[in-house]
């Protein structure tokens, strides 16, 4: 192997990183291999999620400095490298109708446009690999299903140079292989909770599993599992990090990390498309790449 490994992983909000895939990329950090998060928005119109935060009015009236910093401090848990995309924060509409977003969020940007801002990342950092959320955006918050489009699009566009002109975008890059995240699958659900409930313990799974069942949703193809037990710790002291939005008590880290490991020491991803040769399943999000890097 003569080039250096390189995964980008873009995200909608900071703590996004932390939840999603957080075990994956620590472990190739380990490894030598170069890890980029790309946050999409700054996190401006984000609840506070912490008990004990909430009511702070200092943190109320900075949130946007105070996830920043957030940010900064699990960046160097996870030890990757991390930027910002530029744009605000959608939120999430809540009520029956839904009401409009807000202007000038990430979620009504144009999506080439958008997209364009992610092509200059790409073309900079020249990944092989990139990770990102489903069409679905994992769940359906406008931030992550926004995060999708552009990630889609800039992946291919990254090679396109009349689309992306080099001499504004940077010279042209194709990465090989794009994932979508899909940690929070239900073999992995059940799997935890079923282990709990054999062990006399109570599992923080039973609602989740509920609504699974009474909602159709579509099941998807779990092609790589990276096998990343030993980074639990790092993944849940990364997540802790962004304290606005984890309760340190909350159902997060009711599972004990001896049976995660046990009963479920990978995180899962979905290979959405591949330009190398590869055999599902994987164990490894560079299979196909290490080869020829």
């Amino acid at each position: 192997m003569t080039d250096q490994l390189r995964l980008m992983a873009v995200h909608a909000h900071p703590d996004d990183e932390s939840s999603k895939g957080a075990a994956t990329m620590a472990k190739y950090v380990s490894e030598g291999v170069d890890v980029l998060v790309v946050t999409c928005t700054g996190g401006e119109r984000g609840s506070i999620l912490n008990p004990k935060l909430q009511g702070d009015p200092y943190i109320e009236e900075n949130i946007h400095e105070v996830r920043r910093k957030e940010m900064d401090e699990a960046r160097e848990i996870l030890g990757v490298k991390q930027e910002w995309l530029g744009f605000v924060d959608s939120g999430l509409p809540e009520g029956d109708p839904l009401p409009p977003l807000p202007e000038g969020c990430f979620a009504l940007e144009d999506v080439d446009k958008a997209a364009g801002e992610l092509v200059r990342k790409i073309r900079s950092f020249r990944p092989q690999v990139i990770t990102t959320y489903d069409e679905n955006g994992g769940y359906p918050h406008p931030d992550h299903i926004m995060t999708h489009k552009i990630t889609m699009v800039a992946f291919e566009g990254a090679a396109d140079t009349e689309k992306y002109p080099e001499a504004e975008y940077g010279p042209a890059y194709q990465p090989v292989k794009v994932y979508y995240n899909q940690g929070f699958n239900r073999p992995r659900t059940e799997a935890l909770h079923h282990a709990l409930l054999d062990r006399g313990l109570e599992s923080p799974y039973a609602d989740w599993l509920k609504r699974w069942s009474e909602f159709e949703r579509k099941e998807r193809t779990l092609t790589t599992h990276v096998p990343c037990a030993d980074f639990f710790e790092i993944r849940d002291k990364a997540l802790i990090a962004h304290a606005t939005q984890i309760d340190p008590d909350g159902g997060w880290f009711r599972v004990p990390m001896e049976i995660q490991k046990e009963v479920w020491p990978t995180e899962e991803y979905e290979l959405a498309k591949s330009l190398v040769d590869t055999s599902i399943p994987e164990d490894d999000l560079f299979t196909g790449v290490r080869d020829n890097a």
